[in-house]
């Protein structure tokens, strides 16, 4: 298993001959409260090579559990969030898929990140062996409303990794505006 940090790239596919599945996993600690808190939403989003989001049919959450062309899968969560991606199965027109999480205004008061405490992602084969993870820095997070974890993107005919943490003070309106996605 490799721990990367924030802009390292992972090679999955070349370095895993035969991988055609994995389970990215993201997850999170947060500071309890009575008052305000953030829910986190996990969400992925799968992008065309010009870094658009293919169709809102090709976003993976709570409330669409599977993409268009069912190559990615929210399966649930636990004390990690995860989605299923059989590469495999991913259509040529898709050359990335980023992994994200905002703060559902919704959920008691708008959110932010402060009451993070620690986050990560982590790329584990279908068997549950971790690949690569990265563990997301919280501090500062006070302005920050969604966060884009890290992403999966195709380099040449392989698969690869790339840890990102960038975060947005826009909420998800951020990066549907970023990505195109129409909310």
């Amino acid at each position: 298993m490799a721990t990367l940090v924030a802009g390292a790239n992972a090679a999955l596919t070349a370095e895993n001959p035969g991988l055609g599945h994995v389970v990215v996993g993201m997850g999170w600690d947060t500071i309890p409260s009575r008052g305000p808190q953030a829910e986190l939403v996990p969400f992925a989003l799968m992008c065309d090579a010009g870094g658009q989001a293919v169709s809102n049919d090709h976003l993976v959450f709570f409330n669409q559990l599977v993409s268009a062309d069912a190559s990615a899968t929210f399966i649930g969560d636990g004390d990690m969030e995860q989605i299923d991606v059989e590469l495999a199965q991913v259509p040529a027109e898709i050359s990335k898929i980023i992994f994200l999480a905002y703060a559902d205004p919704e959920f008691r008061g708008p959110g932010n990140f402060a009451s993070v405490r620690s986050a990560h992602i982590r790329v584990a084969t279908a068997e549950n062996r971790e690949l690569v993870r990265f563990d997301i820095s919280v501090a500062g997070l006070e302005s920050v409303t969604a966060m884009i974890f890290g992403e999966l993107y195709r380099h040449r005919d392989d698969w690869k990794f790339r840890a990102l943490g960038q975060g947005y003070s826009t909420g998800l309106a951020g990066v549907a505006k970023d990505y195109g996605i129409g909310l």
